[in-house]
């Protein structure tokens, strides 16, 4: 009698197995179908998805060329120039030292960084740390942003045209040279250099392989990076965005010459690595068992801090992706790349989707592959199962 009592709950397992598996395979081929149609309606020279259900990488494809002059096909293990998701990381750096009392959001950028930080036309206003990671420091990229010295007075005669007219905190720009200053703060309050400081407190712990520094990887596995002409109806290779910078470590400066990584969008990580730290900012700093960020500060990232553009520390929220979700995340654009990474925390589903090259329309404030690409893969794994 036990025997075929034992026999019954296998064949039910089993059945029950078949018909899950059955299902997957189902949402997989929905999900494949879905991205090759997005190819053929746009021109696109790849794409690379991650979807993320109940916190886990449930699906990962990449589909297009890595190279199309070499003709090599894009696979789940190449990794990309991510451009503005990598604002997240050197928030998610700042807390950490935050965290350690090294650090506070109401930190004076002046008194951090070395030289004088103020609006020429409200000399008395600080600017702060949280007004530099929520983009309300007044400061702006007219001067440029890959080097301190436009901003810093001693180098540049020009740099009060780094400013914008309103007080610092009194108004929203959304500036690079913002967490370029971030990254340099990283450097001096850790004394490790920038890319080296992400790589062992954020990607080492959590297992995932990229980093700033393009020269400590692998090449093989970059994924060529395309800009596309409207007018030509052609892609451009833009090789400037794995460019070295071995010749510009000769004379690195600690706390000065971190710009060089690009913290402010310099994050090379394949699309299934990146979904495996977005799930670290979903669950509230921690994954597999490591915590990288204690919850509040996870929390303080996540929180909105300029209002109108719904920006927090690193992070923004948008309902504009995908209908009826609200979601926590960021985009990136760089080189003719296109990337974005986003996630509803209290429903534990995301998405990772990074094109090395794509039309490059925009609608509801989302480049139109990238956000048709959500959405298709909201409809193959999640709107069906809510």
């Amino acid at each position: 009698m036990r025997t075929w009592r034992y026999t019954i709950v296998f064949l039910v397992e089993l059945i029950l197995c078949v018909q899950i598996s059955s299902f997957v395979q189902a949402q997989d081929t929905i999900a494949n179908n879905a991205l090759a149609t997005i190819m053929q309606q746009y021109p696109v020279m790849g794409l690379s998805v991650a979807v993320v259900k109940n916190n886990q990488v449930v699906y990962a494809q990449s589909i297009g060329w890595k190279d199309s002059l070499a003709k090599t096909r894009l696979s789940n293990t190449d990794i990309f120039r991510i451009a503005s998701i990598s604002k997240s990381f050197s928030a998610t750096a700042v807390m950490q030292l935050i965290e350690k009392r090294q650090l506070t959001l109401d930190s004076d950028i002046s008194e951090l960084i070395g030289f004088t930080v103020r609006n020429p036309k409200f000399p008395d206003k600080p600017i702060t740390l949280k007004m530099v990671l929520s983009h309300r420091s007044s400061i702006n990229d007219s001067q440029g942003y890959f080097s301190l010295d436009v901003i810093n007075p001693s180098k540049n005669p020009d740099w009060a045209k780094s400013y914008n007219t309103y007080a610092p905190d009194s108004g929203y720009m959304y500036c690079n040279l913002n967490y370029n200053l971030t990254g340099a703060i990283i450097e001096k309050y850790s004394g490790e250099r920038f890319d080296t400081y992400i790589k062992k407190h954020i990607l080492d712990p959590l297992g995932l392989y990229g980093g700033y520094n393009v020269d400590a990887l692998d090449r093989n596995r970059f994924a060529s990076i395309y800009e596309y002409n409207r007018d030509s109806l052609r892609f451009f290779p833009s090789p400037n965005a794995y460019a070295s910078r071995r010749a510009d470590m000769a004379n690195y400066i600690i706390g000065y010459t971190a710009p060089i990584f690009s913290p402010t969008g310099g994050m090379k990580i394949s699309a299934t690595d990146l979904a495996k730290y977005m799930i670290m900012h979903s669950q509230l700093g921690k994954y597999n068992g490591q915590r990288i960020i204690r919850r509040k500060s996870a929390k303080r990232m996540q929180t909105i801090v300029s209002v109108k553009e719904q920006y927090g520390l690193g992070l923004s929220k948008t309902t504009q992706l995908i209908e009826g979700e609200s979601l926590i995340g960021h985009t990136g654009s760089a080189y003719g790349l296109y990337s974005a990474m986003f996630f509803e925390p209290d429903k534990k589903f995301g998405f990772v989707v990074i094109s090395n090259g794509c039309d490059i329309g925009y609608a509801k404030g989302f480049n139109v592959v990238i956000r048709q690409t959500i959405n298709q893969l909201y409809n193959a794994f999640i709107k069906e199962a809510q």
